[in-house]
């Protein structure tokens, strides 16, 4: 199998595909760009992927994969003993379905939302009140996940792509401190994920620290 490329950018969620990249032992290479820049990087983006948005993955074949989730699933199809997801007849793959696309549907949108409420065409003097309401709506959706999960993988003792969100997402807004103290399970998860060396390198990159 031929190498992937993978178009990110520093502290979004293309560092969840580069951590898979890494679980999975597949060959790939990263171009980081400032993805919201006007410019070359951008252009290309753009004829890649038409949102303009990262991760953007360019497979070995050349086709353009994009939809972290998506690209999640074809790992875990491609590298099955990844670890990424549990197998078609394990009694945990309805758990891991439903909370893959909790996430990315439910929680992950709400950042798009919220960097740039000028963009959804609201008087700039509502746009700390807007900010607010999505960042307790985001809560209470972390509460949800909080809810329901194992310790030490989301799953209890199998390691699965669920984890490699958590650890990642754990870094935005509100960012680690409020997730700590509000999400202790969650916190367990990631700060796991965190201390393992394959990870750590991308995670600190991507947290900024």
């Amino acid at each position: 199998m031929g190498k992937y490329v993978l178009i990110g950018s520093r502290g979004c969620g293309s560092a969840i595909i580069e951590l898979a990249m890494l679980q999975a032992g597949a060959e790939y290479e990263l171009e980081e760009i400032p993805y919201l820049e006007p410019g070359p990087d951008r252009d290309r983006l753009l004829e890649l992927n038409p949102l303009g948005q990262v991760p953007t993955l360019i497979m070995p074949s050349g086709e353009i994969l994009t939809e972290s989730a998506a690209i999640i699933l074809h790992l875990a199809d491609t590298f099955p003993d990844a670890e990424l997801a549990p197998s078609v007849a394990d009694k945990q793959r309805p758990a891991f379905l439903r909370w893959l696309i909790f996430i990315v549907s439910e929680i992950y949108p709400t950042w798009n939302y919220s960097d740039d409420p000028a963009r959804w065409q609201l008087p700039e003097a509502n746009h700390k009140r807007y900010r607010k309401a999505l960042e307790d709506h985001r809560l209470d959706l972390w509460r949800q996940v909080e809810d329901v999960a194992d310790t030490p993988y989301f799953l209890g003792s199998d390691p699965s792509a669920l984890d490699l969100y958590i650890a990642v997402m754990r870094n935005w807004t509100p960012g680690g401190d409020t997730f700590r103290r509000l999400f202790p399970k969650l916190t367990d998860i990631a700060d796991n994920i965190a201390g393992q060396d394959l990870f750590g390198n991308v995670l600190r990159r991507n947290s900024g620290e």
